[in-house]
């Protein structure tokens, strides 16, 4: 079906990337599997790890057939494989069908589905970029939020095999619909009333380089300066994410039950920022809507490090969340004004492998840390000092950025 209405195409691909971000509600399975089988945390932990570290593969995949069979089917190839792992981790009997199903096959749909609404959505979106990313982006982080209490609900009543079953072909036949609305824009297209802005613009944002096959790309220095980027934001928050109910607890005291609503206030924060920033960026400008959200992660990490009480924490933990979505929603935008449109979905597929790497590194250093001291005191002082860094490269970056298009 095709159709020429960008904001149908938008949202229809956000419901799409909500549907996949129900694959990181992962602790309500967990829990429920390691009561049935018996299963450690460590062996769980690989399988949500596998799938976290698969999706950039699968988004540079994506960006590749793009070109051989267009942008509808591989939304629906990514929505049939995601659906598939999501129903056969119900017949899970040992734990390397789960890492098969849920991590294997789980993680190369949420990148082909992922790898092409990103980039499309910004290609559609050449006036409000950053507002398109964070849709999208928000998307993604929203299906955690909104799955995790409907996942708990029906594992009480069904079992957890049956809601991955069931959950499954839901999801699947959800994917394939709304690949039917997710097509490509004209090779032309240009929003009414709209017109790109001069090579002199003094501001980032919604100014496009030249097209750079992915090749190419990885031959310039700026790459490697936004990959850089874009890792060091991403290893914060994931830190924080990942351990933000033992950092709760650990820090000032709470339970479980109360820090768990520490986690939600996160993830919706963390949802929220997506949005927010990525408006805000096609205002102010990619880079120092960049640098203002690494300084505000300096600043909630540091009263995070101090937190006197709950309250101080909660604000902490939803400052950094809403930093660490807003990463997400504004770098699909970095990287089209930095290498083009043309060649997004390989490319960001290829920057997005900063959030795989961010993934290994930030929870291992809060674990690591923790085991040896006691506390995340060190780690945070540790990410405090990316944030810093990152900070310092931006600047660079931005200050270069504008003396080549003065």
């Amino acid at each position: 079906m095709k159709t020429n209405n960008r904001w149908l195409i938008i949202w229809v691909s956000f419901a799409a990337n909500v549907i996949i971000g129900s694959a990181y509600a992962w602790s309500v399975f967990a829990s429920a599997l390691i009561d049935q089988f018996g299963f450690t945390d460590t062996q769980l932990s690989f399988a949500f790890t596998l799938s976290l570290g698969l999706v950039p593969v699968a988004m540079i995949l994506a960006g590749k057939l793009h070109g051989k069979i267009g942008l509808s089917a591989t939304v629906l190839i990514g929505g049939i494989v995601f659906g598939a792992g999501f129903a056969l981790a119900g017949f899970t009997q040992n734990i390397a069908v789960l890492y098969i199903t849920y991590g294997t096959l789980g993680g190369l749909g949420i990148g082909l589905v992922y790898g092409s609404t990103i980039p499309n959505s910004v290609k559609w979106f050449p006036d409000k970029r950053g507002l398109a990313g964070g849709i999208i982006a928000g998307g993604f982080g929203m299906g955690a939020v909104v799955f995790a209490p409907l996942f708990s609900f029906l594992i009480g009543r069904i079992g957890v095999l049956q809601t991955f079953a069931i959950s499954g072909v839901i999801f699947g036949v959800i994917v394939i619909m709304a690949s039917r609305f997710i097509v490509s824009p004209p090779a032309d297209f240009k929003p009414a009333g709209w017109a790109p802005p001069s090579p002199s613009a003094k501001t980032s944002a919604g100014s496009t380089a030249p097209d750079l096959s992915t090749g190419t790309m990885l031959k310039t220095p700026k790459f490697y300066v936004l990959w850089l980027m874009y890792t060091l934001a991403c290893t914060t928050g994931l830190m924080i994410i990942s351990q933000a109910s033992i950092i709760a607890q650990v820090g000032v005291g709470v339970t479980p039950e109360v820090a768990a609503v520490a986690v939600l206030l996160l993830a919706l924060a963390n949802t929220g920022g997506r949005f927010f920033w990525g408006a805000v960026s096609d205002r102010a400008g990619r880079y120092p809507t960049l640098i203002a959200m690494y300084a505000m992660t300096c600043i909630m990490l540091i009263l995070l490090s101090i937190a006197p009480g709950f309250l101080v924490l909660v604000v902490a933990l939803m400052g950094i969340g809403l930093c660490f979505g807003g990463f997400l929603g504004v770098f699909p935008s970095v990287t089209a004004e930095n290498f083009g449109a043309q060649n997004l979905g390989m490319n960001y597929g290829v920057m997005f492998t900063a959030f795989g790497v961010a993934a290994f590194v930030g929870p291992q250093l809060a674990a690591t840390i923790r085991e040896a001291t006691g506390g995340f005191g060190p780690a945070f002082i540790a990410t405090v000092i990316m944030s810093a860094i990152a900070i310092v490269i931006t600047i660079l970056s931005y200050i270069s950025r504008r003396k080549k298009v003065s």
